[in-house]
């Protein structure tokens, strides 16, 4: 056999075996790759609490050097649910997998996190009626003293009034502009604070003529205006995500800080109508008959109340939902859109 045949068969079988090598090592990769996603996938409905650790397979601990998870800008190699990092409700990430083998294996992942406490059914009851102008398309809504104040939605319609509870003739009232689509709103002192649904700025009034006094730009994060409320330090917002906003009233432009929002078993969005009572938030659902009582120190959902037999005696089609929530003392004042009535409700 001549030296040069020897050498190339030799060659060959490095490369065949480098190639095989190369095969087993894409297999493997492949493999913990695979196992990772089932996991994933798996943990997805059951979901974390905060504190508890991803136990992830063998398949990937067994053969990582490294496993770090990040979160876009930021990136931890604690496998622990820390609130550092996670918030409640879905977060989407990337595992980052450094191989014994040397190589990098990247996969995006959901990791929902959710209440480590069941949200209590709120029961009720129904002990007055007062009626309410159906052509009013609620988004925000509070009561002050026998004084409901009410921010109503729809381009060309939008408007900012005032009347009294058992009446619907307005004591004073302010239009938006055609192209504004008010959205939720709230009194702080002597004024009452409106958003705007996609106009990306909010307005002030004067409490008691509503006489427009300033407006302010949303911050950055504020995708959109929908519920507005006011914890006697903060106002919250929400844009429809799973979020709550804080912003500073003095410069409503200027966000404080965040939460998000979930339950034991699910994260919650289309966060509405908003109202701040006795240290709870309450949330309406859009286009759902549930209201949350929310822990505004967590986001967790502590408690929720379904209005089911309400919505069906007022919702005919896709807009007039359950929308506005206040407080009369201790009682919950709540209406909807185009509803004509305004239920006051014992909660049990």
């Amino acid at each position: 056999m001549g030296k040069y045949f020897r050498n190339s068969m030799k060659k060959n079988i490095i490369i065949g075996f480098a190639a095989i090598l190369m095969l087993a090592s894409c297999n493997k990769d492949e493999k913990i790759l695979n196992t990772l996603n089932d996991y994933n996938n798996s943990m997805e409905e059951k979901g974390y609490h905060f504190g508890d650790k991803l136990a992830l397979p063998k398949e990937v601990t067994d053969n990582a050097e490294s496993i770090s998870i990040s979160f876009g800008d930021k990136e931890t190699s604690s496998l622990t649910v820390d609130p550092k990092f996670f918030t409640l409700g879905d977060n989407a990430v990337t595992f980052n997998i450094k191989t014994k083998g040397g190589e990098t294996l990247n996969q995006d992942a959901t990791i929902n996190v959710f209440a480590k406490n069941p949200e209590k059914n709120i029961s009720y009851e129904i002990v007055s009626e007062y009626p309410h102008d159906p052509k009013n398309f609620v988004q925000g809504f509070q009561i002050e003293g026998n004084t409901i104040y009410e921010s109503d939605g729809q381009n060309g319609a939008s408007q900012i009034l005032k009347y009294t509870l058992g009446t619907t003739t307005p004591l004073a009232s302010t239009k938006q502009a055609q192209e504004d689509f008010s959205e939720g709103s709230t009194i702080v002192d002597d004024k009452v604070y409106q958003l705007t649904w996609q106009s990306k700025k909010g307005y002030v009034y004067d409490k008691n003529s509503l006489k427009l006094l300033s407006e302010f730009a949303y911050p950055n994060v504020l995708g959109e205006g929908w519920g507005l409320t006011y914890d006697g330090k903060n106002l919250i917002a929400s844009d429809g995500s799973k979020l709550l906003y804080f912003l500073d009233p003095k410069n409503p432009s200027k966000l404080v800080k965040y939460i998000a929002v979930a339950g034991s078993k699910q994260a919650y969005d289309q966060l509405n109508e908003l109202e701040f009572h006795n240290g709870f938030i309450y949330a309406n659902v859009w286009q759902k008959p549930t209201i949350l009582k929310i822990d505004p120190a967590t986001g967790e959902v502590v408690g929720t109340f379904d209005f089911t037999e309400l919505t069906k005696k007022n919702t005919k089609g896709s807009d007039d939902v359950l929308n506005g929530i206040t407080f009369k003392g201790d009682n919950m004042l709540v209406t909807g859109k185009n509803w004509s009535k305004i239920y006051e409700v014992a909660v049990k």
